[in-house]
């Protein structure tokens, strides 16, 4: 029998590049997302069924998984990907981009998490694969909110699983680094105020760091990848870092401690 997993945000980056390898592995695919209109070449496959839901949405995310337990008997992975990034100096975002923040990237995760739990409960199975980021486990400069979001996500996951674990449920974690997708682009939101003098050096470093970061991002595809090894490796592990940088960083983050890892990062922005 074929396994179905339930994907957010999948109409681009690395949702979309995930609905087209699972399916291309012979898996049926939820692809969700918030205006189905643009998921023209997604609608063309077999065993893919494009839904609407907007994460911020209860009714929305309650239609979606019934849709698509429906279509497909059931659900076995969902996969929390829907998120963008607001950095810029904190004291520039107004309350309303900030609560936008955290409802999106931490709030409307839990909102699908325990929409689906029931389901999986009752199958006594499923797993739960939650996007984070290596800005989950490290920070960049004026990224206040997004990474204050991507360390909740870590924290949820790892506390998560061991409440799955009592009927037979996994948890995990992918970290990706910089990946070429739009998440500088539509998924990206900068905030700033050039009165605020103080902040525009810092602000001039990462504009001036972002061209170079970008040219050394991995694809889309590569997470993908990682994401279908996390489904379908069947070990007990909790975390998956996707990408060269990734694994670089998470890896120097481990071995230094935080004035000597700061001071890295630091020197690496010109700061």
């Amino acid at each position: 029998m074929k396994k179905t997993i339930l994907i957010t945000g999948a109409s681009s980056g690395i949702g979309k590049a995930t609905a087209l390898y699972f399916q291309s592995k012979g898996w049926n695919v939820v692809a969700t997302m918030r205006n189905p209109d643009s998921a023209s070449e997604l609608k063309q496959l077999d065993h893919v069924l494009v839904v609407p839901m907007d994460v911020l949405d209860l009714d929305s995310i309650e239609r979606a998984i019934s849709i698509g337990i429906n279509h497909f008997g059931t659900i076995d992975v969902l996969l929390n990907n829907a998120g963008y990034g607001a950095y810029g100096p904190l004291e520039s975002f107004k309350r309303d981009q900030i609560l936008r923040q955290f409802n999106t990237n931490v709030i409307g995760l839990l909102d699908v998490t325990r929409a689906i739990l029931p389901h999986f409960r009752a199958h006594k199975k499923g797993m739960i694969i939650n996007i984070s980021s290596i800005g989950g486990k490290i920070t960049f400069p004026l990224g206040s909110l997004y990474h204050g979001t991507k360390f909740a996500v870590e924290g949820i996951s790892e506390s998560l699983h061991y409440e799955v674990e009592q009927f037979g449920g996994q948890v995990k974690i992918v970290e990706p680094g910089m990946i070429a997708t739009d998440f500088a682009g539509r998924s990206f939101e900068f905030s700033n105020d050039e009165n605020m003098s103080e902040y525009q050096h810092i602000v001039s470093a990462l504009m001036n760091a972002m061209p170079g970061m970008s040219q050394n991002a991995s694809p889309a595809s590569l997470v993908a990848e990682i994401i279908y090894e996390a489904a379908t490796d069947g070990k007990n592990q909790l975390r998956y870092s996707a990408g060269e940088d990734a694994k670089v960083l998470l890896e120097n983050r481990q071995q230094y401690d935080d004035a000597t890892f700061i001071n890295g990062m630091k020197a690496q922005f010109g700061l």
